[in-house]
């Protein structure tokens, strides 16, 4: 009977701060730059059931498809729709997740890296993350383990230190990757970079420690398939965690983050990066993608075990985490 309060001042914490968040970001994008003229079109948020939440394609007849925001799409057009909307966002990527998030992301980032269980010498595979947002973080962490681990007296050299593999499917993501790589000074000898399809990566089987995938696993066509090939991509007693926004649990709180998402981010998005269309379906996607314990049946349905989700601001965000066991 007391634990209910508990939550609701957890909720109701959360929401100040992400209004609080969500009213100084407005004011400073729209005293930047003024509203943009080119045509745009809306869309009310309609009914979503739990069922179609869950799929990320389905079959009509011999046709499959498989949804694009809230509209649905041959599912082989899906890849190239979604290859467009990053083309474009690319190179203010840092801002689009400041709008989604009104700056929390970064937050959101800090905590998911401080999850992975960073050692000397893993093979770290970072998926959707051609920006490096969440490699840098991990390389970082690597090798300060790696300097610990050698003050420490082991020794360690070119074939037993550690990698961090960014892998998009989007040269234009992995393009501004390199580049802000450089421009931060980063030592990249440990740091590689793989174009592929999370779906089906060129990356060897059983080959990886960790595998992360931060807001990008809604974006492929086929969320089941991607979350299969991670457990193959993954060493027996690998760790797969996914990053993602998902479902807000509490009502109040639901109702201000849908207000936002619908009204404010498609807006801020034709002010700043004069493309409207492209965060319109970012905003849809959220909607269409599994929810949270929808998703661990999914991981669990390939393989992976101890299964469990941890929801950050009130579900705005989710950390899901499995294991590739060694028996």
């Amino acid at each position: 009977r007391r634990a209910r309060p508990r939550e609701d001042e957890r909720a109701g914490m959360a929401l100040r701060v992400f209004a609080s968040r969500c009213a100084r970001g407005a004011a400073r994008v729209s005293s930047a730059r003024a509203f943009a003229t080119s045509p745009s079109t809306t869309a009310d948020e309609p009914p979503t059931t739990a069922d179609e939440a869950s799929t990320s394609s389905t079959h009509r007849g011999e046709a499959k498809t498989a949804s694009f925001g809230y509209v649905e799409v041959d599912a082989r057009e899906k890849e190239s729709l979604v290859r467009g909307v990053f083309e474009r966002v690319a190179p203010s990527y840092d801002v689009m997740n400041d709008l989604m998030s009104a700056g929390v992301h970064r937050l959101w980032k800090d905590y998911f890296v401080s999850k992975v269980g960073v050692f000397a010498g893993m093979t770290h595979l970072d998926v959707a993350g051609g920006t490096g947002d969440i490699a840098f973080r991990v390389l970082r962490a690597l090798q300060r383990v790696e300097r610990e681990a050698e003050l420490d007296g082991q020794v360690l050299d070119a074939n037993t230190r550690g990698k961090v593999v960014v892998s998009d499917i989007n040269p234009a993501m992995l393009r501004e990757g390199m580049k802000r790589a450089t421009q931060r000074g980063l030592n990249q000898e440990q740091l590689t970079w793989l174009e592929g399809n999370a779906e089906k990566l060129p990356v060897e089987d059983e080959s990886v420690d960790v595998y992360t995938i931060a807001f990008g696993l809604r974006n492929v066509t086929d969320t089941r398939a991607a979350i299969a090939d991670a457990y193959r991509c993954l060493k027996p007693g690998g760790k797969y965690m996914i990053l993602e926004f998902s479902h807000v649990e509490n009502e109040i709180l639901k109702q201000v983050y849908d207000f936002y998402s619908f009204n404010v981010i498609p807006k801020l998005g034709e002010l700043v990066a004069r493309d409207r269309g492209s965060y319109q379906y970012l905003v849809e996607s959220i909607r269409k993608f599994p929810p949270q314990e929808k998703l661990k049946s999914m991981m669990r349905d390939v393989g992976f075990k101890h299964v469990s989700h941890e929801n950050l601001t009130g579900g705005m965000v989710a950390v899901h985490t499995g294991y590739k066991t060694k028996d």
